[in-house]
């Protein structure tokens, strides 16, 4: 959050299990990591499973320099205890630790340094893409929750945010608000992916 947003109560329905969303909410490290875990899963299971990895590290939180820190095998099965935090919990406890181990050495293991006092968006686009597992498009779709639900607004921010930075859209992770835009998220999904499959037999043709 920016220095004026510092004491504004965010609500977030993103997991749609209130624990879950609470902590993601007053997280900016377990936002980042719910962003990492998002894809080729459901949204809600990967945005819970912050919640449940420091459930698992027997904290109410994710701490940067603690994930750093831990031996790989033990962190790796953190993710592949039953039930397991990500179709692929092993080469995903990987890359959250990558990404802590980033956020030590760059941030002082502090997430919200990634954006606090960014002077626009452009800036914070290249910040968010410089993380671990990060690319371009998932840089884009945080950089527009911090906009959209964060009330990270910098200079610019829509547009470095891309199609995901537009006001009303439904396009991502940013745009759900409850079970009713989660809906509609995943049915954009699905008619994108549709329509890639669509065009790519076109070209095959």
């Amino acid at each position: 959050m920016t220095k004026s947003d510092k004491d504004q109560h965010i609500t977030l329905r993103i997991a749609q299990e209130p624990k879950a969303d609470e902590l993601l909410a007053r997280s900016p490290l377990a936002a980042l990591v719910g962003m990492l875990l998002d894809q080729q899963v459901p949204m809600e299971w990967a945005f819970s499973g912050p919640h449940s990895l420091a459930q698992r590290m027997g904290g109410d939180d994710l701490d940067a320099h603690e994930i750093a820190a831990y031996d790989p095998e033990a962190f790796a099965e953190l993710f592949t205890t039953k039930p397991a935090l990500h179709r692929y919990p092993g080469s995903m406890a990987k890359r959250v630790q990558q990404l802590c181990q980033y956020l030590v050495a760059e941030y002082d293991g502090d997430a919200s340094a990634v954006w606090a006092d960014v002077p626009d968006g452009a800036e914070l686009r290249k910040r968010l893409n410089a993380l671990p597992g990060f690319g371009t498009q998932k840089a884009q779709i945080f950089l527009a929750l911090l906009g959209k639900q964060f009330g990270v607004r910098p200079k610019g921010w829509r547009e470095a945010a891309g199609p995901y930075g537009e006001a009303g859209s439904h396009r991502s992770v940013a745009d759900i608000t409850g079970p009713e835009s989660l809906a509609e998220v995943r049915a954009f999904k699905q008619h994108a992916k549709q329509a890639a499959k669509a065009a790519k037999r076109a070209v095959e043709q």
